[in-house]
């Protein structure tokens, strides 16, 4: 996510403790909350894509192979 909205996502943040945000200040920042979220997520699943568990035994599976098993 880019600097900038980090940024606007921390004034409203801020601002929300000291005033009542307008509607259209908190539209914009579930907005940006949401898209931080998503990126979030998807930033989480390609770790877990690439992660491997490797067995006493010395194999070894992609983790989301095992969790499905689960």
């Amino acid at each position: 996510m880019e600097k900038a909205k980090l940024d606007k996502i921390k004034y409203y943040a801020h601002e929300q403790k000291v005033r009542e945000l307008t509607e259209e200040e908190k539209a914009e920042q579930h907005a940006l909350r949401m898209e931080y979220v998503a990126e979030i997520r998807a930033s989480f699943g390609a770790q877990l894509e690439s992660t491997v568990v490797q067995y006493p035994d010395g194999t070894k599976k992609k983790f989301t192979e095992v969790a499905k098993k689960k």
